[in-house]
């Protein structure tokens, strides 16, 4: 049987360029949507380029130009969106709009993953402003895919592990601290890390698979089920250093957050859900989705001790 022609919109980006090469590698005719709008971005381009050395097709398309999105999307059967919302108010997450239309219009789509790849937006109602706005806008595009009966998977992905691993999940780095850590209350919540590539492998498997038609897959594999202590408690194990705890309470953490710009407010009031809630682990998985390790049992994905001895 052959395999699903896939177009991954936002190829370039941080999960996106993933996205691309997980669907190479497991041979799907593999499409990449080349925006008009690169304009002078050399970097893009030759990521676009090096896609194409590797077996990937590019096609040209605009946000400005609804009819080059139908076009593209008429010539493939999946269509994966990774562009990120998260620092432009009302700007990638609402133009998948756009793409919506697009693939209502052709009508030939057999699954769309829409940019999602992180916390439900579907558990985040109540969540707190600024960063409220982008669940909200995740919200509206589900409702706009679901009204067209377009079919769909929306992926959870939690923590990305470049982001929140090897810092030890502080604010202000992305390497390990060398003396001190800040600890989020007891710093016992658990929540789910994964490695970025593993992120787009297991999202890559879902497209075909008629038991994650029109459901959300949560990516939350037991062994990277963790509380920042126990982070912390690797990187300790790890390095052979002892590290100074510092703990901030809820509220001196959301004080914190007055007089930041607006990308910053968004970050530390993700990070509040996460670390203070426990909005990736406090729930139940229900009958309307599936967890991806379960499904996929041959990914053997990276464990968070492993992915810790780069930076050791």
């Amino acid at each position: 049987m052959a395999k699903s022609k896939v177009l991954v919109v936002g190829g370039t980006g941080y999960i996106g360029r993933r996205l691309v090469r997980a669907s190479l590698d497991l041979g799907h005719p593999t499409y990449v949507l080349q925006r008009l709008e690169i304009g002078l971005d050399i970097e893009k381009l030759q990521m676009l380029l090096s896609f194409k050395r590797c077996g990937a097709h590019l096609i040209e398309g605009s946000f400005s130009d609804p009819r080059s999105l139908v076009d593209a999307v008429r010539q493939v059967d999946v269509v994966i969106c990774a562009m990120s919302g998260v620092h432009f108010r009302s700007h990638n997450i609402l133009m998948q709009l756009k793409l919506v239309e697009a693939i209502k219009e052709a009508g030939n789509v057999k699954r769309f993953l829409p940019s999602e790849f992180g916390v439900d937006p579907a558990l985040m109602g109540h969540a707190i402003e600024p960063g409220k706005v982008t669940f909200d806008e995740k919200m509206e595009v589900r409702k706009a895919i679901e009204e067209a009966k377009i079919p769909f998977t929306y992926i959870s992905a939690n923590c990305f592990a470049g982001y929140f691993v090897g810092n030890l999940s502080q604010l202000s780095s992305l390497t390990p601290p060398k003396d001190i850590v800040y600890l989020y209350g007891d710093g016992n919540v658990r929540a789910v890390f994964l490695n970025e590539d593993d992120i787009a492998t297991f999202a890559i498997k879902t497209i075909e698979d008629p038991r994650t038609l029109n459901k959300t897959v949560y990516l939350r594999p037991p062994e990277n089920i963790l509380s920042q202590r126990q982070l912390v408690e690797m990187w300790e194990k790890l390095s052979g250093r002892t590290l100074e705890k510092k703990s901030i309470s809820a509220e001196n953490f959301l004080a914190s957050m007055k007089g930041l710009d607006y990308a910053q407010q968004v970050g530390m009031g993700h990070f509040y859900h996460i670390f203070y809630e426990g909005c990736l682990t406090n729930f139940e998985i229900g009958e309307d989705a599936e967890e991806a390790s379960q499904l996929y049992p041959e990914v053997q994905y990276t464990h968070m001790d492993e992915y810790l001895k780069i930076y050791a």
